[in-house]
């Protein structure tokens, strides 16, 4: 078992060897994508456009988006991943010849677990929700052949996942096997999500409930294993160790960093769809739909943008941890109550000056 993991590591060295020998011109590019495929966007972006186009849609992306990438976490500490950035330093694969020299990035230099690959696994299950959103509206609102819409829409989607793919292992934070498994992992997290149709009507009470059993499940996976001498953050002294760049290594990319940042995301979730703000807004009938709809898109996209920009502390974990909660929760309670409680009452208030 351990040769041919081996063998599957080294090839995909030489993967990654020949991407960076023959790519290096889309570095830019590479490095770009790895930065857009992190599931902020989906947060910061995606989601206040798609729940102010259509709610359940941003729901799902939630959803999806979080607890995907907590599957993707309990996948990380079973399957124990190598990252091609250390492993071609530490293996003895290669005997007395000297390893192949791989670059690397400031996005390289990921802290948990490689396999499978949580930007492959998070851009597939929320590009395969939008796409099939997007799919629903052109279907209903044009009159293209449906067919056209399809292949359209679909090779979209595979470009942008060849593209992730292809990202993830010319920077050496993933081997290749790693980003495909992330993509059809992600891909059963969005189709399985179709099926669930509780999530659009839960209350305040179940958000709460449920981001309690993730946060449990893998804090008790966690301090089970520790209890057995198996340490699931092996792999932070490795990116310490092998990472080109200190600098190149933030507190954000760790694994318990991640799961706290999205299960603040979900409860604010929760918390924005019981508050009166929302319920303000959204229940009763708005005098401009349009209007309303595209001012709340882009005022939530811009404040979530400057909202992303302001850095937390990180000299101590425990409270980036606990500022990293707040701030998360912050994000669906401005994009689904504050921003559109406002609108609301300026264009209300228009409304009546006009009248």
């Amino acid at each position: 078992m351990e040769v041919s993991m081996d063998l599957l590591h080294a090839t995909g060295i030489a993967i990654v060897k020949y991407l960076q020998e023959n790519l290096m011109h889309f570095e830019d590019w590479f490095v770009f994508v790895s930065h857009a495929a992190d599931l902020r966007n989906t947060f910061h972006i995606f989601f206040p456009i798609w729940f102010h186009l259509c709610e359940s849609v941003g729901i799902k992306l939630i959803w999806v988006a979080v607890v995907g990438d907590w599957l993707n976490l309990v996948l990380k500490w079973i399957l124990f991943g190598q990252r091609p950035y250390w492993w071609v330093h530490e293996t003895s694969y290669y005997g007395n010849a000297s390893s192949p020299e791989i670059l690397q990035f400031p996005v390289t230099c990921e802290t948990g677990p490689g396999s499978p690959s949580g930007h492959a696994m998070g851009s597939s299950s929320v590009y395969y929700v939008m796409t099939c959103a997007a799919l629903s509206l052109l279907q209903s609102y044009t009159s293209i052949n449906s067919r056209c819409q399809r292949w359209a829409l679909w090779a979209i989607f595979w470009t942008v996942q060849l593209n992730v793919c292809l990202s993830r292992v010319f920077v050496a934070a993933h081997f290749p096997h790693q980003v495909i498994a992330g993509v059809i992992s992600g891909i059963v997290v969005a189709k399985a999500f179709n099926h669930l149709k509780m999530i659009y009507n839960i209350n305040l009470k179940k958000y709460f409930y449920t981001t309690l059993f993730l946060f449990s499940f893998a804090l008790g996976f966690y301090l089970l294993l520790k209890v057995f001498d198996v340490d699931l953050l092996w792999t932070l002294d490795k990116a310490a160790h092998w990472c080109s760049k200190p600098e190149w290594i933030h507190i954000d990319s760790t694994p318990f960093a991640g799961l706290i940042r999205n299960l603040g995301i979900f409860l604010g979730l929760g918390l924005a769809l019981d508050s009166q703000m929302y319920k303000y807004s959204y229940k009763e009938k708005q005098g401009s739909e349009f209007t309303f709809r595209l001012s709340c898109i882009i005022t939530s996209v811009v404040i979530l943008h400057l909202y992303d920009s302001i850095e937390l502390p990180s000299n101590v974990e425990m409270v980036f941890y606990v500022l990293s909660f707040c701030k998360s929760i912050a994000v669906p309670l401005t994009t689904v109550g504050f921003v559109p409680y406002c609108i609301s009452h300026v264009l209300r208030g228009q409304d009546k000056k006009v009248l």
